[in-house]
C-alpha cells in the first residue's frame, strides 16, 4: 500500500504568475498531436491526397477550440445540468474545474467537421487522419490528473501493491485509476491504433477503431474510478462515464462495418 506523493500542483511561479502541471499536460498533449500529426501526412494514403504539415497545424487549431469548448458544455450538460441551470454564470468559471471527455469529443467532432467543410475535405478523411495522435494526448492528462491528486479511485483490497490512500479520499487504499487510465486509453490505446493506421484502411474505419477502442477500455477503467459523489451508480450499477461509453463502442462498430471496402 502506497501513500499518495503531495505533489505542488504549480511547476513554475513567476511573481504572480503561476504555471500549474496540469497547464503543461496539455501543452505536452498539443505538442504530441502536432508531431504524430505531420508524421501521418507522411504516409502515402495521405500525402496523395495532399495533406500537409499546415493541415495540422490547422486542425491542432481547430481541435482545441473543439476540447475546450465541448469538454465544458459536456460537464455542464452530462454532469451537472441543474447546478449550472441554477447558476449560469459559473460555466464560465472553467478554473474552478469541471471538463468532460465525451463533450470534448463531441467538440472535437463539431470542429473537424467544421474545418472540412471549410477546406473541402471530407469528415472522415479528417478524423482518421488525426485519431491516432489523440490516445498520447489523453495520456498526459491523466498524467496532470495524478499530480492533482484527482481522479481518486474506488477502495481496493490493501494487499495489491500500487493501491494508494488518497489525503482527500478517506484512510482506506484505492485504486490509482487515473494511471489506470493513462495506460489503458492513452499508450494501449495509442499503440494498437498507431500500428493498425499504418496501412490504407476504408474510410472511416480507424476513427471507428478509436471509438470503439476508446470505449471499451474507458468501459473497464471505471469500474477502479469512484463515481462522482453527486452522480453515484445508474442504472445497472454502471456510471455515467461507462452509459456515455456505450454509444461510442456502437458507433465505433458501425462505422468499421460502414468501411469496409470503402
Amino acid at each position: 500500500m502506497l501513500h499518495y506523493p503531495q505533489f505542488n500542483p504549480v511547476a513554475l511561479q513567476i511573481g504572480p504568475v503561476a504555471i500549474h502541471w496540469y497547464g503543461l499536460t496539455y501543452l505536452v498533449a498539443f505538442g504530441l498531436f502536432a508531431y504524430l500529426g505531420v508524421q501521418r501526412v507522411k504516409l502515402a494514403q495521405f500525402a496523395s491526397r495532399h495533406w500537409s504539415r499546415r493541415d495540422i497545424e490547422d486542425l491542432l487549431f481547430f481541435g482545441v477550440l473543439g476540447v475546450v469548448l465541448g469538454g465544458r458544455l459536456g460537464y455542464v450538460l452530462f454532469y451537472k445540468p441543474g447546478y449550472y441551470a441554477a447558476h449560469p454564470l459559473e460555466i464560465f468559471m472553467v478554473w474552478k474545474g469541471g471538463m468532460s471527455f465525451h463533450g470534448g469529443m463531441l467538440g472535437v467532432l463539431a470542429a473537424m467537421a467544421l474545418f472540412a467543410r471549410t477546406r473541402g475535405r471530407q469528415f472522415l478523411d479528417a478524423t482518421d487522419l488525426i485519431a491516432p495522435c489523440v490516445p498520447l494526448g489523453l495520456a498526459s492528462g491523466r498524467i496532470g490528473n495524478f499530480i492533482n491528486g484527482e481522479l481518486p479511485g474506488r477502495v481496493a483490497d490493501p494487499s495489491l501493491p500500487w493501491a494508494m490512500v488518497y489525503p482527500n479520499a478517506g484512510p482506506l487504499p484505492r485504486h490509482p485509476s487515473s494511471l489506470y487510465q493513462f495506460a489503458l486509453e492513452g499508450v494501449l490505446l495509442f499503440v494498437v491504433l498507431w500500428f493498425y493506421a499504418r496501412q490504407p484502411r476504408g474510410l472511416g474505419q480507424v476513427s471507428g477503431a478509436f471509438l470503439f477502442g476508446y470505449g471499451v477500455l474507458r468501459f473497464i477503467a471505471e469500474y477502479f474510478r469512484e463515481p462522482d459523489d453527486f452522480l453515484g451508480l445508474l442504472a445497472l450499477n454502471l456510471s455515467m462515464g461507462q452509459w456515455l461509453c456505450v454509444p461510442m463502442i456502437l458507433a465505433g462498430i458501425a462505422m468499421w462495418v460502414w468501411g469496409r471496402g470503402r
